[in-house]
């Protein structure tokens, strides 16, 4: 039978809704859509789309820190932009997060996202024994 258990730390913004950050489960992690939500002020990041995406991977920093992983540890990424033009500029961010093997990543545009927000990043954790 396999377990769930949430991972929360105090290092994101709250929830907007009734989810979890992340939840760990059979070794793996799967954290919820990360906004660029300053934590210090629980305001959007302002500035341009790569300061945004720079924001929304220090927000899965945190959540992996808090489950006991690194960037290192994500199998799966999935990005949402409004506007798929941005993808170079958040490609060109994203590369500055990730190693070797790249985990794998699907990028979608979307007609919205919460809080008027233009970039949400998903990601899902394999956890080392």
């Amino acid at each position: 039978m396999s377990t769930k258990n949430v991972i929360f730390t105090d290092q994101l913004p709250a929830a907007v809704g009734p989810y979890s950050q992340a939840i760990e489960s059979d070794g793996f992690v799967f954290a919820s859509g990360m906004l660029p939500i300053d934590p210090a002020t629980g305001n959007m990041r302002e500035g341009s789309i790569a300061d945004r995406a720079h924001q929304a991977l220090t927000n899965i920093k945190a959540v992996a820190e808090a489950a006991g992983c690194t960037l290192d540890d994500i199998v799966k990424t999935t990005v949402f932009l409004t506007d798929v033009n941005d993808f170079k500029e958040v490609n060109a961010v994203y590369a500055e997060y990730f190693n070797e093997p790249f985990p794998a990543r699907s990028a979608f545009q979307v007609a919205a996202l919460p809080l008027g927000a233009d970039i949400e990043i998903e990601v899902i954790f394999r956890k080392k024994n």
